[in-house]
């Protein structure tokens, strides 16, 4: 019996370490709420620095060099590409697209 009555408390003990829940792990208010609220999901990033990247990124593509430009159009177009190896890219665009008028 007294074996008993020990094995019973050695469990309690043992329960009563394993199952505690300390305040800190209710401080999160996660423990009801998983979830995190739309408006606070991103308040991490700073909005303004994105921005102006994303609006800096945006007007450097609006304003290449023309040659850039050009560059760009010959890599697109293989043959152009291959004439760019031997001859150059301002050679090979204006082979194949100097003849080219725009309206």
């Amino acid at each position: 019996m007294r074996t008993l009555i020990i094995l019973t408390f050695l469990a309690v003990l043992v329960m009563a370490a394993t199952c505690y829940e300390s305040h800190e792990s209710m401080e999160s208010h996660e423990h009801y709420y998983p979830f995190i609220n739309r408006r606070r999901a991103n308040d991490f990033i700073q909005a303004d620095t994105r921005l102006g990247t994303i609006t800096q990124e945006r007007i450097r593509e609006r304003t290449k060099a023309p040659h850039e430009r050009q560059r760009e159009i010959c890599e697109d177009y293989y043959p152009c590409e291959l004439y760019a190896y031997r001859h150059g890219y301002a050679a090979a665009y204006k082979h194949y697209f100097g003849k080219r008028r725009t309206k």
